[in-house]
Order: C-alpha cells, then structure tokens, then sequence
C-alpha cells in the first residue's frame, strides 16, 4: 500500500486509524460534437480501455455509469473535455468552421453543466493543449491501441493517454 493513498490520524485515546482515499483509475477524454469521441483511459493498467464514437446521449450515459462504477469502488475518475470555447482561431473557410464551432460550443456547455451537477471531477482542455488529427497509423504507434478508430474517437484519446 502506497503511503499517500492514507492519512494516519491520531484519536484522543492514542488509537491511529487509517482512512483509505480514493485512487485515481479511470480518466475519460471527451470529444465533443455530433459524433462524441469517447476514450477511457485505465491508470493502472496505463492502457486505453476504449475509444469509440457514440451520440452525445449516449456519451453521457457511458460517463454517468463509469462514474457509478467508480464510487461504487471507492476509486475517482476525471473527465476532461475538449472545450471548443477556447478556441482562439478557426483557419480557412473561418465563417462556415465558426457556425459549425457554435453547435459544439453550446455541447461544451452541455458538458460543463453535465458534469458538474453529477459531482463529477473534470478539466475543459483548450484545443491547442491537445494533440489531435492523429492518423489511425500514428495513433496505434502511440497508444497500441489496434482497433478500428474514428477521427473523433483518437481525438479523445490523446486527451487522456499517457495521464
């Protein structure tokens, strides 16, 4: 047993007892837009456990019992998300990037309120922080990972891998 996953606390009478903390095990990188990328990332076993691409609904319902699971464990998760709101420009064809930056900004949002009223902990990453538009040949060099991927699920994916 690690030393820093307990807290040693003296009672009056002298008696010590140990309180386990949770470990941190699972990290979920969120991609969001109308194909959520979805990755869990295992910190134990320092592995992707899954990359997909599901509907948004369906996103939130993988977080909610993976967080479910995890209390239930007395382990912590971390969600990070990708928040397009950080975004600081758009390139090219900038006008019709920007109409389409505005539906996964309001999923952004979507995300934030989500996570907070299910006491879940999380971090919205600016793109620039990440690297994404890994190709499926590159993203297998990297994580190992040799399933079929979508753009949006490796996207996901290097939010979390390596954490």
């Amino acid at each position: 047993m690690e030393a820093n996953n307990f807290i040693d606390r003296e009672k009056t009478q002298g008696l010590h007892h140990r309180i386990t903390l949770p470990q941190l095990v699972y990290v979920i990188g969120i991609d969001p837009g109308t194909k959520t990328g979805l990755a869990i990332y295992d910190k134990v076993s320092k592995q992707l456990t899954v990359v997909c691409t599901l509907k948004v609904h369906e996103a939130f319902d993988v977080v909610k019992k993976v967080s479910e699971t995890a209390r239930q464990h007395n382990v912590k998760m971390f969600v990070r998300v990708e928040d397009a709101r950080k975004r600081k420009r758009y390139g090219p064809n900038s006008n019709a990037k920007q109409q389409g930056a505005g539906a996964i900004k309001i999923q952004c949002k979507q995300w934030e309120e989500f996570l907070l009223s299910e006491g879940i902990s999380f971090d919205l990453v600016a793109p620039a922080q990440i690297k994404t538009k890994v190709d499926a040949k590159k993203f297998k060099m990297i994580t190992g990972w040799s399933a079929r991927t979508s753009n949006h699920g490796r996207d996901a994916a290097m939010l979390v891998y390596g954490l």
